[in-house]
C-alpha cells in the first residue's frame, strides 16, 4: 500500500478532517507553496535525520531551516545529520521532499518545531511530489503527538 493510501486510511479511521490537492510535481517548499496558493510558513517540511544512532523525523515550518546546534544541545545529542537519499528510501520508500510529517507511518519518532503551531492550517506533500494534504495543525498534533521543541532557525 502506498504511503498516501496508508496516511489517508489512518486519518479516516480516526475521523481527522483533511483536504487533498493534486497538482503539478513540486520539488521545493517554495514551489509547493506556490501551487497550493498557501504561505511558505504553513508548509510542514519533514526531514529525516540521524540523531546519534536513532533516525527521527523532524517537522519544521518550510520557511525555516534545521537548527542542528540547538537540537544537539537541547536534546543531549552528540551527532546529528541528515539521512542520505538511500537511508530515506530504505526507511520510507520515498524520495526526499515527498515525506509527510508523520513519523508514525515509518516507525520513527516525530519531533515538531513549536513555530509550526502558529499556523492554523498546515500543508505537506503526502508521499508523492504531485499530491498535497492540508489539515488543521491542532488535528495533526492530536493525531501524531510529536515531541515539540525549538528545532528550527
Amino acid at each position: 500500500m502506498k504511503v498516501f493510501d496508508r496516511l489517508i486510511e489512518s486519518l479516516d479511521a480516526r475521523q481527522v478532517p483533511y483536504d487533498v490537492l493534486r497538482h503539478e510535481p513540486v520539488y521545493t517548499s517554495e514551489e509547493a507553496a506556490r501551487v497550493r496558493g498557501t504561505s511558505l510558513a504553513s508548509g510542514a517540511k519533514a526531514l529525516i535525520c540521524k540523531a546519534d544512532r536513532q533516525f527521527v523525523l523532524i517537522v519544521l515550518p518550510a520557511d525555516l531551516r534545521l537548527a542542528s546546534k540547538r537540537i544537539r544541545k537541547s536534546q543531549g545529542i552528540r551527532s546529528l545529520r541528515f539521512a542520505t537519499r538511500d537511508e530515506v528510501a530504505d526507511l520510507t520508500g520515498l524520495q526526499p521532499g515527498s515525506i509527510p510529517p508523520f513519523g508514525s507511518l515509518f516507525d520513527l519518532p516525530t519531533w515538531c518545531d513549536a513555530a509550526l503551531a502558529e499556523q492554523p492550517q498546515i500543508n505537506f506533500n503526502a508521499g508523492d511530489h504531485e499530491v498535497s494534504v492540508s489539515m488543521r495543525y491542532d488535528d495533526f498534533f492530536r493525531f501524531e503527538q510529536p515531541r515539540c521543541g525549538e528545532f528550527a532557525e
